[in-house]
């Protein structure tokens, strides 16, 4: 490879690892919207601010052919880092355990290489920097905002620790999950431990609560039917000799589509309401959805694999892996707006890559931002490095 891509992928690394070590929440990303701003003004490379802490920026906006879109998540999680790397996160409680320092990087990147070959771009590129991916619904407020006025197709990835390195996994459909979140509190009526026979203990409720939710998935859908039902917490703060008034617990739900999300809503009202009549409690219960499932559109998903295969030797789309797979991506909203794609990338290269998104020992492998640069060039039509 030239010098001159040596370089950009070594700006690249170097960026990703400062983003890491500054580390922000969703919709809190006012340092990394400002660091990528200015970067994009270092490059010549025309921007607008979109949903507060995102940013759209544009190349070869007059150019005659398709407008394609490509997209990096900029936002961190509520977690504290465990991975002892130079450049660790600054910010107790706040780490990069999703990779999206390295989508931006990558995305970073992509805009260098393509601001030097803007003039042989076929048609118009906009670089979506989009905050709040993890729950904030950004791509909804990116959207709201403008961000894909005038785009044919839009592209996006993420580094995946659960495949090998350097395999693809690009279905033509469904790829994520969608998902949502709960909550139930049991209210009941308190007073001593010695005499339980004269309160409705909302503890106990809970316990046959927990199980019953947990059996959803094995005893009321099909076994064909890609859902998973957890519940995550349990809250009864009380005293060793004291029967709380209330009890409360929350978890997650992941779904293949709409009518599944429904259905499972459904049964997660119903058996929390049966079951406190049953203990002679009420339940209140809290439905949040999030996103829905993210879907491929073929031809895109299609064009996505053709070129990973032609820039990589050897095996390198992961034909093993179950899909859907059961996380989930506000991506989404981009595709039920415009066609296009997302792919997952291994990032486990033996080299201590394997912890999974979202655990404190998580670092994205920045050996993914060369080969994925050169995928979204490709994607763009403009020329490779030699």
């Amino acid at each position: 490879m030239t010098p001159q891509w040596q370089e950009i992928i070594s700006q690249a690394q170097a960026l990703r690892r400062q983003l890491h070590s500054e580390p922000e929440l969703g919709w809190q990303e006012f340092n990394t919207a400002q660091r990528i701003r200015q970067e994009l003004d270092l490059l010549g490379i025309s921007w607008r601010i979109c949903a507060e802490t995102g940013t759209v920026a544009t190349l070869a906006p007059k150019a005659p052919g398709q407008h394609i879109a490509l997209r990096g998540d900029i936002d961190a999680l509520p977690i504290n880092e465990s991975t002892g790397q130079p450049w660790s996160s600054t910010r107790a409680g706040c780490m990069h355990a999703c990779g999206h320092d390295g989508h931006t990087a990558t995305l970073m990147a992509s805009a260098m290489w393509l601001k030097q070959h803007e003039a042989q771009l076929p048609g118009p590129v906009t670089l979506l920097f989009q905050p709040a991916e993890e729950g904030g619904h950004g791509a909804r407020e990116m959207i709201k905002d403008g961000a894909l006025e005038n785009v044919d197709c839009i592209y996006g990835w993420h580094n995946w620790p659960a495949i090998e390195f350097g395999k693809l996994v690009c279905p033509d459909g469904i790829v994520m999950c969608g998902n949502g979140t709960f909550d139930i509190i049991l209210h009941g009526q308190g007073g001593h431990a010695s005499q339980p026979e004269l309160c409705r203990d909302p503890v106990l409720a809970v316990g046959a609560l927990v199980q019953a939710l947990q059996q959803i998935v094995s005893r009321r859908l099909p076994p064909q039917q890609a859902t998973v039902l957890s519940v995550t917490s349990i809250e009864a703060p009380s005293g060793p000799t004291v029967i709380p008034e209330t009890a409360k617990i929350g978890g997650s739900i992941r779904v293949s589509d709409r009518a599944a999300r429904d259905q499972v809503n459904q049964l997660i009202t119903e058996i929390s309401e049966q079951i406190a009549v049953a203990y002679g409690v009420t339940a209140e219960v809290n439905i949040y959805p999030r996103y829905d499932a993210t879907i491929n559109h073929a031809e895109y998903a299609q064009n996505m694999r053709r070129l990973w295969c032609r820039n990589n030797t050897g095996q390198v789309l992961d034909e093993n892996i179950a899909i859907p797979i059961m996380a989930s991506e506000d991506f989404s909203y981009y595709l039920k707006q415009v066609p296009g794609a997302f792919a997952l990338i291994g990032a486990d290269d033996g080299d201590n890559h394997h912890y999974a998104c979202h655990n404190p020992n998580y670092d994205f492998n920045d050996r993914l931002i060369d080969p994925v640069v050169k995928l979204f060039s490709q994607l763009v039509g403009a020329p490779m490095p030699q």
